[in-house]
């Protein structure tokens, strides 16, 4: 019972995490459509979120260090419904910047809660089955995002079938202003609902009594100074950077590359990326640690992205071939080549957060929460990435500025290979 209750209480928190995240793969197309935005203006919605982890992660360690992590969690889950608060002014007045503003809002609740609950589902078991704890969250976060852009479509676009980028282009001003306003009005309701629905759930865990984690030094190894002077944190950090922004790219732009390919579907097109996200994980959960270490899961995933990130640069965007193929016997919709590789690299992508964390913490004893706000800034990727994505997707073509993905998968690939092992610079 003494990690059962911390387990669940921290796996209801990662569920919110891959709520709000991936809304993201909803929201992103969505407001491209009604703010008339180009790919570089609409990833800024994903900007303004990951940017938050960069500017807030050492405030919010600072936070914690006087807290502790329980308290920490119930300001960040307070922080978050603030933020979703923060829509309903946006979409009344339909300006983009109020948008962006309550983007960063949320992004900064859930920095204090990643950087509170990440230490301390590695700390609260045996480090060799931490990744194992962690992918179990894992697949409770990507569940998540697995319902998040169906709640969206449902709850937002229901009314609107079949629109997209392409069919709203099509109609003349006046019917696009009418359409606009109509659609923006949708979303009020459900952040209402999330906003009152964070404030609750902060309540609830202030009531409940979580087992205090001391933070032990580490034995026979070195003990340095200063956080920065443990490379494979550091370097974790890098890796973390680059790994959260092809996770952002693939289940962020695929709703808005689907929008342009005219698929009714779009904005359920993330649902795809985090049910292979699932399947990966629950791989993970099975092998992990009992046939796979840590390390060669890292390794053996950023393998896999490489495979198929170059196979989708050569990919069709009308062929259905890869999707009937894989799921065509269900009732879930196929769709092209190009669309099924980037939901499968959410298979690739499962085990790379889960296997970074405790090989990037090993050993750091008392910079532990320290070092989490370092990786915790790692995810600034999510904000850098797909803006980069999206100035070449502009200058080139969407399908294109996807080169930029096999780059992240190499630098995540010599993480597990060389940079996890080095403990000195």
């Amino acid at each position: 019972m003494r990690t059962v209750i911390p387990m669940i209480t921290i796996g209801v928190l990662f569920f919110i995490f891959g709520f709000v995240t991936w809304l993201n793969g909803a929201l992103i197309p969505f407001l491209q459509i009604i703010s008339d935005l180009n790919e570089f203006q609409a990833l800024l919605v994903a900007f303004c979120f990951y940017i938050a982890y960069v500017v807030m992660a050492l405030p919010m360690s600072w936070i914690l260090d006087r807290t502790g992590y329980k308290n920490g969690m119930v300001l960040g889950l307070m922080l978050v419904g603030v933020g979703l608060f923060l829509f309903v002014p946006a979409a009344k007045t339909h300006y983009f910047s109020i948008f962006l503003f309550a983007q960063f809002v949320v992004g900064s609740g859930l920095t204090l809660l990643q950087t509170a609950s990440n230490p301390y589902i590695v700390r609260i078991g045996p480090h060799e089955s931490a990744a194992a704890r962690i992918a179990i969250m894992g697949i409770l976060n990507k569940l998540a995002g697995v319902f998040a852009p169906l709640f969206f479509t449902w709850l937002v676009l229901s009314d609107f079938p079949n629109v997209s980028a392409a069919s709203i282009a099509e109609l003349s001003a006046t019917e696009r202003a009418a359409q606009v306003s109509a659609m923006a009005a949708n979303i009020i309701p459900p952040y209402i609902g999330m906003g009152v629905a964070m404030l609750v759930l902060a309540l609830g865990l202030f009531g409940i009594k979580l087992p205090h984690i001391r933070e032990e030094a580490p034995s026979g190894a070195d003990v340095h100074t200063s956080v920065l002077r443990y490379p494979q944190l550091v370097l974790g950090a890098v890796a973390l950077f680059f790994y959260v922004g092809v996770e952002v790219i693939a289940g962020d732009t695929i709703g808005m590359y689907g929008s342009r390919l005219g698929l009714a579907n779009y904005a359920s097109l993330t649902s795809y990326v985090m049910a292979a996200m699932v399947v990966g994980y629950l791989l993970g959960l099975i092998l992990i640690p009992r046939l796979l270490s840590q390390q060669a899961a890292l390794t053996g995933s950023a393998v896999l992205g490489l495979i198929f990130s170059g196979a989708l640069l050569l990919s069709s965007d009308t062929s259905t071939a890869i999707a009937s193929a894989i799921w065509g016997w269900t009732s879930v919709p196929v769709v092209p080549n190009s669309v099924a590789l980037l939901a499968l690299l959410g298979l690739a992508n499962a085990m790379v957060w889960p296997a970074i964390w405790p090989l990037a913490l090993a050993d750091l004893g008392k910079f532990t929460a320290r070092g989490s706000a370092i990786l915790i800034m790692g995810i600034a990727g999510g904000a850098v990435l797909p803006l980069v994505y999206g100035a070449l997707a502009d200058v080139y073509s969407a399908k294109h500025a996807y080169a930029l993905l096999p780059i992240g998968y190499a630098v995540i690939c010599w993480y597990g290979l060389v940079g996890h092992k080095k403990r000195s610079w």
